[in-house]
């Protein structure tokens, strides 16, 4: 129970951290004695995962339109110290109108986490996407780990298949290591030129962001994406939320909000209405309910 609250605090003033196009937005989050309620974007395209495997792989201009959005999104989180740790496409959302949404911040890391040698420690993240040096248990840069994945989502994309996909995690983490993976025939010369410098197992010679902005594979029909203006974020009011001496919430209702209460529970009520719910009101409490035919 207490490492479920901790992840889900974790992912809670992450998302506070980050207002960005290609991310989920947080709108707000409330808590009861016995529940916390999150209100997030919705996203109703489904997984990116999905996709692949409805059509096993990708065309080139649509793969490469969602890895530009994913590094739009990745460089800046890395901006605002966050290290998302576990980029795969079941954490990829699409909205309806084909917008890719990174979601699930749950083990990522900000940069107070970083020890006094400047790198993270957590070995953490899905094995067929964790980066070699992760594996190494010696301490990895949070940016190179997410670049590594970056490429791995790539491969996926474009192949319909995982670079690195063994039954055993042995075999699979010295292949990982070795970055040993064979490319389709069908890959253009500059997406496996893109691809190797990103899978590249060593992480101090591993390209970088702003390189990959400059390749020219990645570069054709690339649109920058802006963020919202980000205002100063105060993680307090997520603390508020937890007993940290307990794993508990300490009073009946919370709110990391600054707006009323009635004004965020018009808006859940607004919001929830489209979707057949209705608002009943009994001992001057509301309750959304859904009819069942």
């Amino acid at each position: 129970m207490f490492y479920v609250l901790r992840k889900l605090k974790r992912e809670i003033s992450t998302m506070k951290l980050i207002k960005h196009p290609n991310v989920v937005k947080l709108f707000e989050v409330m808590a009861s004695k016995s529940k916390i309620y999150i209100v997030l974007e919705f996203v109703g395209g489904g997984e990116l995962f999905d996709q692949i495997a409805k059509h096993r792989r990708l065309k080139k201009d649509e793969a490469s339109r969602y890895f530009q959005q994913l590094i739009n999104a990745v460089d800046y989180c890395h901006s605002r110290g966050v290290y998302h740790r576990d980029l795969k496409p079941e954490n990829l959302l699409l909205d309806s109108y084909g917008v890719l949404k990174v979601s699930d911040f749950g083990l990522s890391a900000i940069s107070q986490q970083v020890r006094e040698d400047g790198l993270l420690h957590t070995t953490c993240g899905t094995p067929n996407y964790v980066a070699p040096e992760v594996l190494n248990d010696k301490g990895y840069d949070g940016t190179s780990f997410d670049i590594w994945s970056c490429g791995v989502i790539l491969f996926v994309l474009m192949a319909g298949y995982l670079p690195f996909d063994e039954p055993n995690l042995a075999v699979l983490y010295r292949k990982i290591c070795k970055a040993d993976f064979t490319f389709p025939s069908y890959f253009s010369t500059g997406a496996k030129k893109l691809i190797k410098r990103i899978l590249d197992p060593n992480p101090l010679t591993r390209i970088t962001i702003p390189e990959i902005l400059e390749d020219e594979w990645f570069k054709k029909g690339y649109k920058a994406a802006y963020s919202e203006e980000q205002q100063n974020v105060n993680l307090d009011d997520v603390d508020a939320v937890f007993n940290d001496s307990e794993g508990l919430v300490k009073r009946e209702t919370r709110f990391t909000s600054q707006h009323p209460a009635n004004e965020i529970m018009s808006k859940i009520e607004e919001a929830a209405k489209p979707l057949g719910f209705n608002v009943h009101k009994r001992n001057y409490k509301k309750f959304l309910y859904a009819h069942v035919s």
